[in-house]
Protein backbone atom coordinates (compact mmCIF):
# COMPACT_ATOMS: atom_id res chain seq x y z
CA UNK A 1 0.00 0.00 0.00
CA UNK A 2 1.12 3.62 -0.72
CA UNK A 3 1.55 6.27 1.36
CA UNK A 4 0.32 9.18 -0.94
CA UNK A 5 -0.49 13.02 0.28
CA UNK A 6 -2.93 14.95 -1.59
CA UNK A 7 -2.48 18.93 -2.97
CA UNK A 8 -6.06 20.48 -3.39
CA UNK A 9 -6.87 24.27 -4.04
CA UNK A 10 -11.10 24.26 -4.40
CA UNK A 11 -13.40 21.67 -4.25
CA UNK A 12 -12.00 18.70 -4.34
CA UNK A 13 -13.60 16.05 -6.56
CA UNK A 14 -11.17 13.98 -7.55
CA UNK A 15 -9.65 13.70 -4.10
CA UNK A 16 -13.49 12.28 -2.98
CA UNK A 17 -12.90 9.74 -6.01
CA UNK A 18 -10.02 8.37 -4.14
CA UNK A 19 -11.11 8.45 -0.77
CA UNK A 20 -14.58 7.05 -2.28
CA UNK A 21 -12.11 4.25 -3.61
CA UNK A 22 -10.16 3.84 -0.69
CA UNK A 23 -13.21 2.89 1.48
CA UNK A 24 -14.93 0.51 -0.73
CA UNK A 25 -11.62 -1.17 -0.72
CA UNK A 26 -10.45 -0.52 -4.22
CA UNK A 27 -7.12 1.41 -3.77
CA UNK A 28 -4.50 0.28 -1.63
CA UNK A 29 -3.38 3.79 -0.87
CA UNK A 30 -3.28 5.73 2.39
CA UNK A 31 -3.83 9.59 2.84
CA UNK A 32 -1.41 10.31 5.02
CA UNK A 33 -2.30 14.29 4.62
CA UNK A 34 -3.71 16.58 2.20
CA UNK A 35 -2.52 19.90 1.71
CA UNK A 36 -4.36 23.31 0.30
CA UNK A 37 -2.99 26.65 -0.41
CA UNK A 38 -5.90 28.31 -0.03
CA UNK A 39 -7.66 28.67 3.22
CA UNK A 40 -11.76 27.68 3.34
CA UNK A 41 -11.07 25.14 0.64
CA UNK A 42 -14.28 22.64 -0.01
CA UNK A 43 -11.89 19.95 -0.11
CA UNK A 44 -10.57 20.22 3.05
CA UNK A 45 -13.87 19.18 4.42
CA UNK A 46 -13.77 16.27 2.44
CA UNK A 47 -10.08 15.09 4.39
CA UNK A 48 -11.29 16.17 7.42
CA UNK A 49 -15.03 14.06 6.94
CA UNK A 50 -12.48 10.92 5.77
CA UNK A 51 -10.41 11.42 8.84
CA UNK A 52 -7.36 12.29 6.74
CA UNK A 53 -4.81 15.15 8.33
CA UNK A 54 -4.96 18.83 6.68
CA UNK A 55 -2.77 21.46 6.49
CA UNK A 56 -3.14 25.01 4.90
CA UNK A 57 -0.30 26.13 3.61
CA UNK A 58 -0.96 29.50 1.55
CA UNK A 59 1.81 30.46 -0.83
CA UNK A 60 0.86 34.26 -0.33
CA UNK A 61 2.77 33.95 2.75
CA UNK A 62 6.13 32.97 0.59
CA UNK A 63 8.20 35.44 -1.63
CA UNK A 64 9.62 32.90 -3.80
CA UNK A 65 7.59 29.63 -5.36
CA UNK A 66 10.60 27.44 -4.19
CA UNK A 67 10.37 28.65 -0.68
CA UNK A 68 6.53 27.89 -0.60
CA UNK A 69 7.39 24.17 -2.37
CA UNK A 70 9.99 23.69 0.28
CA UNK A 71 7.34 24.29 2.60
CA UNK A 72 5.07 21.79 1.11
CA UNK A 73 7.55 19.13 0.70
CA UNK A 74 8.51 19.10 4.09
CA UNK A 75 5.17 18.77 5.19
CA UNK A 76 4.64 16.03 3.08
CA UNK A 77 8.20 14.28 4.20
CA UNK A 78 6.99 14.33 7.81
CA UNK A 79 4.06 12.15 6.82
CA UNK A 80 5.87 10.08 5.46
CA UNK A 81 4.58 10.57 2.09
CA UNK A 82 5.74 8.55 -0.54
CA UNK A 83 3.29 10.06 -3.84
CA UNK A 84 2.56 12.91 -4.16
CA UNK A 85 -1.36 13.38 -6.16
CA UNK A 86 -2.58 16.85 -7.34
CA UNK A 87 -6.00 17.11 -7.37
CA UNK A 88 -6.94 20.40 -8.07
CA UNK A 89 -4.10 22.24 -7.21
CA UNK A 90 -3.47 26.10 -8.74
CA UNK A 91 0.19 26.04 -8.12
CA UNK A 92 3.01 25.70 -10.92
CA UNK A 93 5.44 23.41 -8.97
CA UNK A 94 9.26 24.39 -9.10
CA UNK A 95 12.28 21.49 -9.72
CA UNK A 96 12.87 22.07 -6.09
CA UNK A 97 9.33 20.04 -5.56
CA UNK A 98 10.45 17.95 -8.48
CA UNK A 99 13.51 17.11 -7.47
CA UNK A 100 12.26 15.58 -3.66
CA UNK A 101 9.51 13.41 -5.53
CA UNK A 102 11.03 12.20 -8.52
CA UNK A 103 8.58 10.09 -10.66
CA UNK A 104 6.72 10.58 -7.03
CA UNK A 105 4.18 13.31 -8.53
CA UNK A 106 0.70 12.91 -10.43
CA UNK A 107 -1.36 15.13 -11.80
CA UNK A 108 -4.26 14.62 -13.55
CA UNK A 109 -5.04 16.74 -16.66
CA UNK A 110 -8.52 17.54 -18.16
CA UNK A 111 -6.91 16.88 -21.77
CA UNK A 112 -5.49 14.78 -24.11
CA UNK A 113 -2.01 15.32 -23.43
CA UNK A 114 0.02 16.47 -25.49
CA UNK A 115 -2.80 18.39 -26.92
CA UNK A 116 -4.61 21.21 -24.71
CA UNK A 117 -1.92 22.08 -21.99
CA UNK A 118 -2.68 24.93 -19.58
CA UNK A 119 -5.89 26.46 -18.49
CA UNK A 120 -9.26 25.68 -19.36
CA UNK A 121 -8.45 22.57 -21.34
CA UNK A 122 -11.89 21.60 -22.03
CA UNK A 123 -12.78 25.48 -23.30
CA UNK A 124 -9.57 24.92 -25.94
CA UNK A 125 -10.83 21.35 -27.09
CA UNK A 126 -14.41 22.61 -27.61
CA UNK A 127 -13.07 25.66 -29.33
CA UNK A 128 -10.89 23.57 -31.59
CA UNK A 129 -13.82 21.45 -32.63
CA UNK A 130 -12.45 18.47 -31.71
CA UNK A 131 -14.45 15.28 -31.79
CA UNK A 132 -12.64 13.33 -29.56
CA UNK A 133 -11.66 15.05 -25.86
CA UNK A 134 -11.03 13.76 -22.56
CA UNK A 135 -8.18 13.56 -19.40
CA UNK A 136 -4.65 12.48 -18.49
CA UNK A 137 -2.93 11.34 -15.41
CA UNK A 138 0.88 11.89 -16.14
CA UNK A 139 3.56 11.73 -14.07
CA UNK A 140 4.98 15.89 -13.02
CA UNK A 141 8.35 17.28 -14.69
CA UNK A 142 9.72 20.54 -14.25
CA UNK A 143 7.43 21.58 -17.60
CA UNK A 144 3.71 22.35 -17.45
CA UNK A 145 1.60 19.21 -18.11
CA UNK A 146 4.70 17.65 -20.08
CA UNK A 147 6.02 14.49 -17.99
CA UNK A 148 5.51 10.91 -18.78
CA UNK A 149 1.60 9.85 -19.60
CA UNK A 150 0.65 7.02 -17.45
CA UNK A 151 -3.06 6.76 -18.06
CA UNK A 152 -5.99 8.54 -20.21
CA UNK A 153 -9.50 8.08 -21.10
CA UNK A 154 -11.54 9.63 -23.81
CA UNK A 155 -15.11 11.20 -24.24
CA UNK A 156 -16.83 11.97 -27.44
CA UNK A 157 -18.10 15.78 -28.62
CA UNK A 158 -20.69 16.30 -30.16
CA UNK A 159 -22.01 19.66 -32.31
CA UNK A 160 -24.48 20.98 -30.27
CA UNK A 161 -22.49 19.73 -26.85
CA UNK A 162 -21.96 22.60 -23.99
CA UNK A 163 -18.67 23.48 -22.62
CA UNK A 164 -20.61 22.37 -18.92
CA UNK A 165 -21.43 19.22 -20.33
CA UNK A 166 -17.85 18.67 -22.08
CA UNK A 167 -16.37 19.33 -18.26
CA UNK A 168 -19.11 17.19 -16.54
CA UNK A 169 -18.44 14.25 -18.88
CA UNK A 170 -14.27 14.70 -18.69
CA UNK A 171 -15.04 14.53 -14.91
CA UNK A 172 -16.81 11.97 -14.83
CA UNK A 173 -13.54 10.08 -16.47
CA UNK A 174 -11.09 12.16 -14.61
CA UNK A 175 -12.55 10.13 -11.39
CA UNK A 176 -11.94 6.90 -13.33
CA UNK A 177 -8.40 7.24 -14.40
CA UNK A 178 -6.86 8.83 -11.41
CA UNK A 179 -7.45 6.35 -9.29
CA UNK A 180 -6.90 3.33 -11.76
CA UNK A 181 -2.86 5.01 -11.85
CA UNK A 182 -2.26 4.94 -8.22
CA UNK A 183 -3.45 1.34 -7.90
CA UNK A 184 -0.91 0.63 -10.52
CA UNK A 185 1.73 2.53 -8.19
CA UNK A 186 0.36 1.18 -5.46
CA UNK A 187 1.29 -2.48 -7.50
CA UNK A 188 5.00 -1.52 -8.31
CA UNK A 189 3.67 -1.85 -12.02
CA UNK A 190 4.82 1.12 -13.37
CA UNK A 191 8.54 1.47 -14.99
CA UNK A 192 9.61 4.89 -17.07
CA UNK A 193 11.58 4.29 -19.81
CA UNK A 194 12.25 7.68 -21.42
CA UNK A 195 8.66 9.80 -21.95
CA UNK A 196 6.80 6.02 -21.77
CA UNK A 197 5.16 4.50 -18.98
CA UNK A 198 4.88 0.74 -19.11
CA UNK A 199 2.75 -0.92 -16.88
CA UNK A 200 3.74 -4.67 -16.02
CA UNK A 201 1.20 -7.51 -16.32
CA UNK A 202 -2.03 -7.61 -17.36
CA UNK A 203 -3.29 -4.44 -19.31
CA UNK A 204 -5.80 -2.84 -16.68
CA UNK A 205 -9.38 -2.14 -17.89
CA UNK A 206 -10.22 1.22 -18.81
CA UNK A 207 -13.23 2.94 -18.99
CA UNK A 208 -15.15 2.92 -22.12
CA UNK A 209 -15.34 6.01 -23.87
CA UNK A 210 -18.89 8.25 -23.04
CA UNK A 211 -20.80 7.96 -26.48
CA UNK A 212 -21.82 11.29 -27.15
CA UNK A 213 -25.75 11.25 -27.28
Amino acid sequence: MVAAGALISGTGTNLQALIDRIAAGRLDCALRLVISNRTGAPGLQRAAAAGIPTRVIEHGGFARREDFDRAVVAALEEAGVELVLLAGFDRLITPVFVAAFPLRIMNIHPGLLPSFKGLDAQRQALAYGVKVAGATVHFVDEHTDHGPIIVQGAVAIGPEDSEEEVRRRILAVEHEIYPLAVQLFSEGRLTVEGRRVIVRGPRPPLPPPLVHR
